[in-house]
């Protein structure tokens, strides 16, 4: 039996200059499955995204296995240098699917449902981060990202792409981006303690309800395991209930298990995970 993918539709334009399609998978011609591909520039380069895989008929069969190797084949025409797949939390066999090509985790979707505003610790209070003060949080942050980009299995070229482009497209007026919280927490005596970066309107649910995302959570180097982490975490519940938002979700890269023990310790559950590998 010969396993081919077969377009299922044109071609789609993806927002940023990216592109897409959805590809069924046909056994000697007959439909059994489907998936779908989509390409994005990062800076100079193009990563790839493997989703909407499914197979109806002829499971355990290596049907997902080789359609999966062909839309491989099909971004590395596009030009990408990287694919990613996203697998919803639950979803084991494609997990074990995807770690069998290759892929290797290198990145965590969690979220959470917000009930009342939490108090911040006796002490500590927060403002905004202004005009002035911008420029030097900017640059932290963008460090802070590439060195995580790095530790998740991306080259430097691919990770300073794609902090470069990131940041230009969810800060694009800087500190007086709408829709956004960034703030400094301070304690008693005004010792800056640490920073936060929070999107309050990153996205909506499936219910319409608007979705805040944790883009950043810093501690200052001097500061770091006295708490102030979790701190800032509470904070950014506290700006999503006050912007009238009720769930938020952040992503964690998998080698930070400190940033991982602390979501779990404040009720975040896994909701998707990203594993990706090169297609040089």
């Amino acid at each position: 039996m010969t396993t081919t993918l077969r377009p299922e539709r044109p071609e789609e334009p993806v927002p940023g200059g990216g592109r897409s399609r959805r590809w069924q998978i046909c056994v000697n011609g007959r439909p059994v499955g489907g998936l779908r591909t989509t390409a994005l520039p990062q800076g100079s380069q193009w990563w790839g995204d493997i989703s909407e895989m499914e197979v109806a008929e002829g499971r355990r069969r290596g049907r997902a296995t080789v359609g999966a190797l062909a839309a491989e084949e099909v971004l590395r025409g596009w030009g990408c240098t990287r694919v990613d797949v996203n697998i919803p939390a639950g979803a084991t066999a494609a997990l074990r699917l995807a770690q069998a090509l290759g892929y290797t985790e290198r990145m965590r979707n969690m979220a959470k449902r917000l009930g009342p505003a939490p108090a911040l610790p006796a002490g500590l209070s927060a403002r905004p981060i202004g005009e002035v003060e911008y420029p030097d949080w900017l640059a932290a942050a963008k460090a802070g990202y590439l060195h995580d980009l790095c530790a998740s299995g991306l080259t430097e070229q691919q990770a300073r792409a794609k902090s470069d482009t990131d940041h230009q497209h969810l800060l694009p007026q800087g500190h007086a981006t709408r829709d956004v919280a960034l703030r400094r927490l301070y304690d008693a005596e005004g010792t800056p303690l640490g920073t936060l970066w929070v999107a309050l309107h990153q996205s909506a649910l499936p219910d319409g309800a608007p979705l805040a995302w944790v883009m950043t959570v810093e501690v200052e180097p001097g500061q770091r395991g006295r708490g102030y982490g979790r701190a800032l975490m509470l904070l950014a519940e506290r700006e999503c209930l006050a912007a009238g938002v009720r769930d938020i979700g952040l992503n964690v890269f998998s080698s930070n298990t400190v940033a991982t023990g602390l979501y779990d310790s404040l009720g975040y559950r896994v909701t998707k995970r990203v594993l990706g590998k090169s297609l040089l």
